[in-house]
Formats: structure tokens, sequence, C-alpha cells
């Protein structure tokens, strides 16, 4: 079954194009990195999927073929614009929000507690949300999303505002809920994040789909021109070879760019041939390097 299903959808405001023809599968199970730069469409597309805005043509289905409309209480959104009730105390608030989402009060007298020592919040329990830093207000709104744990939950750029621990803790529960048969999307532009967590990725600029695949399969079809070597002796001949375009060195610690078109195993045969080679590493291309180089394409063949 499918958590949500995208077909031919597209989305204009005035003259601005945000969204244009996407056609995206999420697989149930997942977590589902949208990803691309600012103004790229991805909050357009989570708000449309959410039934917040209505796309001017295509189909959204969700949770095995259902309408939005249908599905709604079986999915947890937080959104980008953070709202809750700042007035409110944070153990209150996030009791109300289980409340209006049909959580049996029995039941929310178990899991807001839990919800509180899980995200580090139980000190601050009888605290007004106005009290709370910008990350433990970050992390009440994530409880307050999946207090009524909902089979999908979409999460707009869930990071921003966190510190290093807090991300972990974010991302260690997120990983929990997949592990528990949950569907996790959540959109951003920091690229690690995303490539720690995700099993699909899709990429989009300019409300286009640029790429939409497994993370293994994205890493391994990107070719990488970098080759990170360790030799003894002296390094100076390396730069001449003939499949060499760039060299940057830290001691006998090379990083060589070869040609477009050169074979790394060319290269490793032509070191060994002068030196002696310790260490030799073909650069896996990070997801931050595949963003940069897809989207610059893609703005090139635009313009």
């Amino acid at each position: 079954m499918d958590a949500v299903s995208l077909e031919s959808v597209c989305k204009s405001f005035g003259e601005v194009r945000a969204v244009s023809g996407l056609n995206v599968t999420v697989p149930s199970g997942s977590i589902y990195g949208f990803l691309g730069p600012n103004g790229a469409g991805k909050t357009t597309t989570i708000r449309m999927i959410m039934d917040i805005l209505r796309p001017d043509s295509g189909q959204i289905a969700l949770l095995g073929g259902r309408a939005v409309a249908q599905a709604k209480s079986r999915i947890g959104y937080m959104p980008e614009e953070r709202g809750l009730y700042r007035k409110m105390t944070v153990r209150k608030v996030l009791a109300y929000f289980g409340a209006i989402k049909n959580v049996a009060a029995a039941e929310l007298t178990r899991r807001v507690p839990e919800w509180l020592e899980r995200l580090d919040l139980a000190d601050w329990a009888d605290k007004k949300v106005e009290e709370l830093s910008r990350g433990m207000h970050q992390k009440l709104q994530f409880a307050v999303t999946a207090i009524n744990e909902p089979e999908l939950l979409i999460l707009d750029e869930p990071f921003s505002g966190l510190d290093p621990l807090n991300t972990d803790l974010l991302k260690s529960i997120i990983v929990d809920m997949r592990k528990a048969g949950k569907t996790v999307i959540f959109s951003t532009h920091v690229m690690h994040e995303a490539e720690k967590l995700c099993d699909f990725i899709l990429l989009i600029n300019k409300g286009k789909v640029i790429l939409d695949d497994k993370l293994a399969a994205v890493r391994s079809q990107q070719s990488s021109h970098a080759v990170c070597v360790e030799l003894e002796g002296d390094t100076s001949f390396v730069k001449d070879l003939p499949v060499v375009t760039g060299v940057e060195s830290e001691g006998n610690r090379l990083e060589i760019i070869l040609a477009e078109s050169a074979d790394s195993q060319e290269l490793l045969r032509s070191l060994m041939d002068r030196t002696r080679v310790r260490a030799f590493e073909v650069k896996v291309p990070s997801l931050h390097e595949i963003f940069v180089n897809l989207v610059g394409k893609s703005d090139a063949e635009d313009s």
C-alpha cells in the first residue's frame, strides 16, 4: 500500500508555476525526504497533500487510495509555521491537542507524560508555552503532531531551530516510528539531515521533479571524479598524470580530481607503477554535492 500518491499535480499562484506535473509515490513504512532549495515547491506540495491548498489539476490519494478528507484523522502534520497556545501550560496544550484528535482521556493520561519524558520536557510540564526556548517549542510541536499515533507524519522543516543533541533525539524518534510501520515525510533544504535518515529522496526545483529514487540508488548513480589516496615518498608526479585534472594535498594524503572520462583503476595502476599506495578510496558523492550538481544543471536548462 502506498502512503501518498500524487499524479500530474500542478499548482500556480498567478503567473508563478509553483508545482508542475508532479508524479510522486511514497511507499508505506518509509522515511521520504522532500528536498530542494528555498522556493522549490516543497511546502506548496505538502499543503496540497494536507488539503490546505487545492491543486489546479491532478490527483492526490493517501493511505491506500483514500481522498485527503477521508484520511486526515490518520495523519500528523507539523507545519513550518509553528502555532501553539502560548498561555497554556506544556502539559495542557499537549492534552488539548490529543483530545481534539480524538485520543481517549484515559489514553492521554498515559501518552502525555510519556511524550514529555521522551522529549526531555517533563521538567517544563507546568510551564507556559511562552516560557519555552525555540528548541523546546519545536519539540512540543512534534509531540502535538504525534500524540494520536498517526499512520503518516508530514513534517515541514522539523529540525529548524534545534541544537545537535535535540536534532539527534528527534531523528531517533523518527527512526523508531518507521520501525513501528509508520510513514514519515519531511521536507528540508539541509542535505546532511536527509542523508542520515531517508530511505527515499525526492529532489524538486522550480516545482519539477529532478530526482526521485531510493537514497542508495541515488548515490550509486552519481559518478564521482574524486579519489583520496595516501602515498609514500615524493608525490609531485601525481599532478602530471594524464588522467588527473587537479590535486589537493595534505602531506602524503591527496584528493585527486580525475578527468571526466577517466577510470579510477587506471589511476591506481599509474600510482602503483611509481610508488607505494598505502590507501586508495573513490569518494562517494555526498547528497549535498549531488544536490548542488543537479539543481545547478536544472537551473542552467531553464535559463
